[in-house]
Formats: C-alpha cells, structure tokens, sequence
C-alpha cells in the first residue's frame, strides 16, 4: 500500500486550518475587547497544541532556506496591538525557564509577545503552505514542526496560564467582564462546529484515556 504523502495529510489540512484561524484571529484582534480576545484564545491555543502533537513526522531536505513573510515591522504591528488589548494584564512571571534556576528574581513575561512569536512560525509556514509547491510545502512542515518542539509549544503552554486567570479573574477592569464572545462568523459553538468529526474513534480514545 502506497504511503501516504503526509504534506496532504488529513492531520497536516486539520492542523492548516487551526493555524489559518489562529492568525486570522491574530491579526484581527485590535477590534476586540480583553474579554473577547482572552475568551477565544483559551479555546483556540488548546485545540492548536492538539493538532501540533499529531502531525505527521516529516524529515528534512535542507534543499533551501523558506522565505520569511513576517518581518520585523509586521512583527511588532501584531506585538503592539496585542499588548494593547491586554493593557495591564499582558505581563505575568514566568516559572518555565532554563534561566529561572540561575535567576534571583522574577523573570517576567508578555502574553502579546508570545503569542505573536506563535503567530510569526505559523504565518510563515502556511504562507510557504499556500503556495502549493510540494517541496517546500514539505520544508515548511519539517520547520514548523521540529519549532514546536522547540520552541513556540512551551510558549504556548506557558501563556494559557495568565490567559486563564485573567479570563476567571473576576475584578477584571473592562467594560465587559462576561465571557461570551460569539464568533461573527458561525454560532457561540464555533470551536466545536468547525472540529466535528475531525478526530477519528482511535484518536478520540488516546485522548479519553
């Protein structure tokens, strides 16, 4: 049986698609208020991590380097505007760093940068992604993957927790400190609409225990 090409994968076009939706998400979130924003990202970043761990292994071809499309402009545009929307809550103390044990202080963080360092990898592949060439297509995927593991996974995981107790924090100031951001386009279940089905019985049962 021939082997399936994992850059058409059905994971690969599930994990696309997360990421398409997370930086659409991204780039639009100068419109939304704190609660807004905190609300979407504490389901979209969960469902990201998911679909990052069941990516299909793919190897090196080093036959070029990828183009880069997020460059330090652009970088710092998305930066701002998220650190705008969190206001006061964007920083927090991070505790998962290789230099915490060597460190007598607090080592602070931002929740804008992280998430934009998470933005910048996955802007880049699935602009690389979209150009349909397998080659780099196939590139594209080995680098998103092995900087996962790496790098922007231990990010993200890192900053569900402030999103977490900012969105639970109930002398949060803002206009509007309930958590019922609707997406504009589909129903209050958009997460769960856009995934159904997406997961088959065998995986469904690796993650239920």
């Amino acid at each position: 049986m021939k082997k399936e090409n994992s850059v058409f994968a059905k994971q690969t076009v599930e994990f696309v698609t997360v990421a398409a939706e997370y930086c659409a998400f991204i780039e639009k979130a100068n419109v939304l208020t704190r609660p807004e924003f905190v609300d979407k990202s504490i389901k979209l970043l969960p469902l990201l991590y998911l679909k990052s761990l069941l990516l299909p292994q793919t190897e090196f071809t080093y036959e070029q380097e990828l183009e880069r499309f997020v460059d330090e402009r652009s970088y710092e545009y998305i930066r701002s505007s998220l650190a705008s929307v969190m206001g006061a809550q964007d920083d927090y103390l991070e505790v998962f760093v290789a230099d915490m044990q060597y460190s007598e202080n607090a080592i602070s963080a931002n929740i804008s940068e992280d998430m934009t360092d998470i933005y910048q990898d996955l802007k880049d592949f699935i602009s690389v992604y979209s150009m349909g060439y397998e080659a780099t297509m196939q590139e594209a995927l080995a680098q998103v993957n092995e900087n996962f593991k790496e790098y922007w996974g231990q990010k993200l995981v890192n900053v569900l927790r402030p999103l977490h107790s900012v969105c639970f924090d109930s002398d949060m100031e803002d206009e509007d400190t309930s958590s019922n951001y609707v997406n504009d386009e589909s129903s209050e279940n958009w997460l769960f609409d856009s995934q159904k089905g997406s997961l088959d019985e065998d995986e469904l049962d690796k993650w239920n225990g």
